[in-house]
């Protein structure tokens, strides 16, 4: 197979490449309905892709490179999965009511302005409370928009969960990493908040991002009651959550390009770099060094203790945007301290869905098959309503 060669992505392509990755794509394919979903499915609805929420006007966006390689890396506590030949996953005819730009908060950014950050949300047409699902879209840390992933949302939507979709702060916005992560637990305890008029079971509430929002996710995770993060609004409610979904997530940001080729471990290298920019701020003239006093309070393993919840890490053996090694360090602390980790490797997969490259063949939807989506499905259902 032709490898495609490193590439600059310019900051104009980011956010349709980087959405398309987390968005898995247009409509599912007809297939076999996988166990607890109804015999009749409908093609999954799939979300916008047009201009992200959550940016400013003439922001600056980094560039990313892909890498032209990719260092295999340790599986010995992982389960690989080579899901190439099979089906893709459909939607269920379970009905379901939705709701768009519910602003669930309106931080003031460095420029003095305020922001609303808002979230989508469905509700499954049923009697009773239901474990919910805080959705947290990619976009290199700098763009997230709440209509990302819908396909997916949707499905798990149909399976009996309440699924918000949540906007936060991103570099454009003058944001680092301690406002993305305080914007998603503002998001959590909004929503326990408000349980009862979208009928959530409050106490069974779980985070769920790709890329970026794996990222957060993750660090949402392993912070649960630490108090430097819970700022804003509704701060009588708990923002811990009881299960983490982390997929093709950083976690070191300062080795992000571990795994790659000189070109992408020099762009991450720089201060310009989105991780570096994340980790310092807008106007930062520093390299991100591992192990420094920054890096590691950036890191989610840094806050890892035996209280976190139980996670499920996936990610592609050949991501070339975020090393396979990411989700494994984060793995590994877990492991450590005697938290719940399973992590899944995708034999062939890449950063989402997203086929960038000269030479390279198009996109083979392995992240959005049932074996996949299946893995999610049943994570949730043990931590949530066993």
């Amino acid at each position: 197979m032709t490898r495609p060669k490193a590439m600059v992505l310019p900051a104009a392509a980011i956010g349709a490449l980087l959405l398309s990755a987390c968005s898995s794509g247009g409509s599912a394919a007809s297939a076999p309905s996988p166990s607890g979903t109804a015999a009749s499915s409908r093609t999954c609805p799939t979300g916008s892709t047009g201009a992200p929420t959550g940016g400013k006007k003439g922001g600056t966006i980094p560039s990313l490179v892909t890498s032209s390689t990719v260092a295999k890396s340790d599986t010995s506590t992982s389960v690989v999965l080579n899901v190439s030949n099979d089906p893709q996953f459909t939607c269920t005819t379970a009905p379901l009511t939705t709701k768009s730009n519910v602003v669930y908060s309106t931080p003031t950014l460095s420029t003095g302005k305020t922001l609303q950050l808002k979230f989508d949300i469905q509700v499954p047409k049923t009697s009773g409370k239901k474990p919910l699902l805080v959705y947290l879209s990619g976009g290199g840390f700098s763009i997230s928009t709440p209509t990302a992933a819908l396909d997916q949302r949707t499905y798990m939507a149909d399976h009996g969960y309440v699924v918000a979709s949540v906007q936060y702060r991103t570099i454009p916005n003058g944001a680092t990493y301690t406002d993305s992560v305080a914007d998603v637990k503002a998001a959590i305890r909004y929503l326990r908040a408000h349980a009862a008029e979208y009928n959530i079971d409050s106490s069974e509430v779980a985070v769920w991002g790709e890329s970026a929002g794996g990222y957060l996710a993750a660090m949402v995770g392993t912070t649960n009651g630490i108090k430097k993060f819970d700022v804003g609004d509704n701060l009588d409610q708990s923002s811990a959550v009881q299960a983490v979904l982390d997929k093709f997530g950083p976690s070191d940001l300062a080795l992000v390009a571990a795994d790659f080729d000189a070109k992408s471990k020099a762009s991450y290298a720089s201060p310009k770099s989105n991780t570096a920019t994340f980790v310092y701020g807008p106007k930062n003239t520093r390299s991100l060094t591992a192990g420094s006093a920054a890096d590691k309070a950036a890191n989610p393993a840094t806050y890892v203790d035996a209280s976190d919840p139980p996670f499920l890490l996936l990610h592609g053996s050949d991501d070339r945007l975020v090393s396979p090694s990411q989700t494994l360090l984060l793995h590994n602390a877990l492991r450590a301290a005697k938290v719940q980790s399973t992590r899944y490797v995708i034999e062939g997969a890449g950063h989402g869905d997203l086929t960038v490259g000269t030479g390279a063949s198009a996109a083979t939807a392995l992240w959005t098959t049932t074996t996949v989506m299946d893995k999610t499905v049943e994570f949730f259902n043990k931590q949530l309503k066993a």
